[in-house]
């Protein structure tokens, strides 16, 4: 690797912090502001958000659910309706106390999530079983009081959807938590490459409010885990709050059965934690803002430039392509394009044209290929479909090598301390097995997966007879 290309980012190993840090600002994906714990996202990085947006958002409508937008403030009295719920946001919230020069008679606080905007409203407009279900979703951004920050993973403000919907029955909407779950484990897995757990949240670590929750958990290069999307069954806790009934066939009046679930930006930083290296970012294909960066080569040639912009307008048809005409060297474009993780590069320059070919070079390898004219085409679909399998297959290779088993707790700590990742292991189901493991390891439980496995009899922490396997990890 030339070291000179490469000098403005920290080596992974040397400090992940860091490195993730340069990579984010110097890949031009963000910039700070005067807010503190609040980031600029750039056009670079909001192009990205926008191809995840959008691959979601097709999914959330295919799935029958319709965008709407609810309003951006809570008074105070709304959100203390559902007790638990404002209980497990409260050091998050932040309040509004002034309009202009005069202090409100009630405080409104800047939206941490919509629930109880979404229950205000269903409450006005469901009333008969014709009127269910209703399948809602919101992209909005929300406030949170974060007292540590960094970009995408954890800002005071992010963006994100929020579904919102209502059911007659527990059965539906169980299945709704389930679907939507789903949902977020294609985008993750199909999409942005990324391998995920699919699980259930224990009772401490479920959302706030919620019946129970389901998650997606993804495991970083540093071998911490990221919650990655979650999906939550909120009973009819919010319904009876709110007073949202309706009259079933029979003409009895009934509560709602409530989900949400949600899917922020943090998924970016997973992107750049799971699939970067030393180099910068690694942009899986489908979600890549530019997918080809052509650079000429002796573009001051004669043809050279007529040639490449040609070749732009032929394949932009079929690819996101950008062409680099400006008067930097082709090394400072090989490296720039690199560290912001492009995924396939072509060259072309005089003898090129000569010949009737290009060069591609693979972000993912760093391999060269040479293809001729009449093949550019397919060829670019192939080898992009292929950089993304290969990534996600490099992500799932590096989760594997990081998931251990253990069987007490000292197995647990050692495991956590020697080789950090994803560690399988035994719960009886109390909690205070559970808050000993996070003192004693610094680790949390991330989910119970649904694909369960006996790695043993006993619970990891007490010793006694257990049957619940959890991935337990220290996470972000």
């Amino acid at each position: 690797m030339a070291k000179e290309f490469v000098k403005d980012i920290t080596s992974m190993d040397e400090d992940f912090a860091q490195w993730y840090t340069d990579v984010v600002t110097k890949a031009d994906l963000i910039d700070y502001s005067s807010v503190r714990g609040s980031m600029i996202i750039r056009p670079y990085g909001y192009a990205l958000w926008e191809n995840i947006k959008n691959e979601l958002d097709h999914r959330i409508k295919e799935t029958g659910h319709e965008n709407v937008y609810m309003p951006l403030f809570i008074p105070e009295s709304l959100l203390q309706k559902e007790k638990d719920h404002i209980e497990g946001f409260a050091p998050e919230v932040a309040w509004v106390t002034h309009g202009g020069s005069e202090e409100l008679t009630e405080r409104w606080c800047v939206r941490p999530t919509s629930e109880v905007l979404f229950c205000e409203h269903y409450k006005n407009i469901i009333h008969s079983y014709r009127d269910l279900p209703k399948l809602y979703n919101q992209w909005a951004n929300v406030v949170r009081w974060e007292k540590t920050t960094r970009p995408f993973l954890r800002t005071l403000e992010f963006l994100w959807q929020e579904g919102h919907t209502c059911h007659a029955t527990d059965e539906e909407a169980h299945d709704e938590t389930k679907r939507m779950l789903e949902v977020y484990a294609d985008v993750c897995e199909n999409i942005l490459a990324i391998p995920v757990i699919k699980g259930q949240k224990t009772e401490k670590e479920k959302f706030a409010g919620a019946k129970f929750t389901y998650t997606i958990e993804s495991l970083m290069h540093d071998g911490k885990a990221l919650q990655s999307g979650t999906s939550h069954h909120l009973g009819d806790g919010f319904a009876k709050a709110f007073g949202i009934q309706f009259t079933d066939q029979a003409g009895n009046l009934q509560y709602v059965q409530q989900t949400s679930w949600g899917f922020t930006t943090r998924i970016i930083g997973a992107m750049i934690m799971v699939h970067g290296d030393d180099r910068g970012l690694v942009m899986p294909p489908k979600v890549a803002p530019t997918q080809v960066m052509i650079v000429p080569i002796a573009q001051h040639k004669e043809g050279v430039l007529d040639f490449a912009y040609e070749l732009k307008d032929r394949l932009s048809k079929s690819v996101r392509v950008e062409i680099d005409a400006s008067d930097k060297k082709p090394g400072w474009k090989f490296n720039e394009y690199e560290m912001k993780g492009i995924p396939l590069r072509l060259e072309v320059g005089p003898k090129d044209i000569e010949k009737g070919q290009v060069i591609l070079a693979r972000r993912d390898t760093g391999e060269k290929i040479i293809v001729s004219m009449e093949e550019l085409d397919e060829k670019l679909n192939q080898i992009l479909d292929d950089i993304q399998k290969n990534i996600f297959q490099k992500a799932s290779k590096h989760r594997e090598e990081r998931t251990s088993i253990a069987s007490n707790l000292d197995h647990l700590k050692n495991n956590l301390e020697t080789k950090p990742g994803f560690v399988k292991a035994m719960w009886c189901g109390n909690r205070e097995c559970e808050d000993k493991v996070k003192e004693e390891t610094g680790a949390t439980s991330r989910c119970m997966p649904f694909e369960q496995e006996a790695v043993s009899d006993k619970c990891v922490c007490c010793g006694v007879t257990a049957n619940q396997m959890v991935y337990w990890a220290k996470a972000y």
